[in-house]
């Protein structure tokens, strides 16, 4: 499945996704204050590409669109080339909104829902619900920053290799390199503060 960040669904974040703190190398200042800044912005709006490679294939797959993040609610994630799709992400749900603007649920979408909580759990500055299964290093500064994650569990480290973050203000990056050569980096831009939510994006995310 080609869809939303479609890198997890078969690895390591599929056997479970109950998180806790077990961050080793980590400055433990540097890491609340990071998540600290990315919990104060409560509704996000970015652009973003998506470029997944695999030693399999000629060229890597790009793709672009936009995301919106709401803390609480969650996120939707709007595919706009090459391809036209939006993916709502809401808790544990996953749904894809279809032509008359109503949300079909995702089957098979464990992946894609662990996913999407991880990073709402890391976008609404809870580390307690995302470390348990993996170690964290910190780099940098709160201008300039980056979490490299690596699994801690064998199952889940002999298919993932790492997960990095990095960010200002804001989240500008995601990469998830994995041991059989196939990477996958989406690049945020012009991440800001949502503004005004429409009607169709409230309903999607079942906000009143």
């Amino acid at each position: 499945m080609h869809r939303l960040m479609n890198f997890l669904l078969c690895c390591a974040l599929s056997y479970g996704a109950s998180f806790a703190v077990h961050a080793t190398n980590a400055d433990p200042l540097l890491l609340k204050n990071v998540l600290t800044g990315l919990s104060n912005h409560t509704a996000v709006r970015a652009g973003f590409t998506q470029t997944r490679s695999n030693p399999a294939l000629m060229q890597p797959q790009i793709s672009h669109g936009t995301l919106l993040f709401v803390l609480a609610h969650g996120m939707l994630w709007q595919t706009e080339q090459p391809y036209q799709e939006t993916i709502a992400l809401t808790g544990s749900r996953a749904a894809r909104l279809d032509a008359q603007g109503k949300l079909q649920p995702i089957r098979d979408a464990r992946g894609v829902s662990q996913v999407s909580q991880m990073l709402q759990s890391l976008l609404a500055g809870k580390p307690d619900d995302v470390l348990r299964q993996f170690d964290v290093q910190t780099s940098g500064t709160m201008t300039k920053w980056m979490l490299h994650f690596t699994p801690k569990q064998s199952r889940i480290a002999h298919v993932l290799a790492s997960i990095d973050l990095n960010g200002n203000a804001f989240l500008e990056g995601i990469r998830i390199d994995m041991h059989d050569g196939s990477a996958t980096d989406i690049r945020f831009t012009d991440a800001r503060d949502a503004g005004a939510i429409t009607a169709a994006e409230k309903s999607a995310l079942g906000l009143p």
